[in-house]
């Protein structure tokens, strides 16, 4: 297995965590990252959020295999990490969310974002002329 498809699992893998504790436990999961406790009807729109995290989650499984194939869902990927990554500079630099509670977050943002568009090539073969 070479690097790209390894740091493709380990996304796919994340994302499906993710999806399984904002389907199953959003209120333990927002508590348990230090954010303002949720009331139990957020628990709906979480649940929504959930499905794009397992969606994508799976995704990155199948990116893993044919990423010039996939491109479009790859870049995909690169720009939700964008937008978690401005969201969470938003947020922090605005005082309304504290760094400690962020940083985390921001930091996988940016490594998925490096690390998809650096190794986005390692498994494209070269095209015949």
């Amino acid at each position: 297995m070479n690097l790209f498809k390894g740091l493709c699992y380990v996304i796919g893998v994340a994302q499906l965590a993710l999806g399984a504790v904002y389907l199953f436990m959003p209120q333990a999961f927002i508590a348990w990252q230090g954010l303002s406790v949720i009331g139990p009807d957020i628990g709906y729109p979480f649940s929504m959020l959930a499905g794009r995290f397992i969606v994508y989650g799976v995704g990155m499984f199948v990116i893993a295999r044919d990423p010039v194939k996939n491109r479009f869902w790859l870049f995909g990927m690169i720009a939700i990490q964008a937008f978690d990554l401005a969201g969470g500079l938003y947020y922090t630099l605005s005082g309304i969310v504290a760094l400690e509670n962020s940083a985390f977050p921001m930091f996988n943002a940016t490594w998925i974002i490096a690390g998809l568009y650096l190794l986005r090539n390692a498994t494209a073969q070269p095209k015949a002329v």
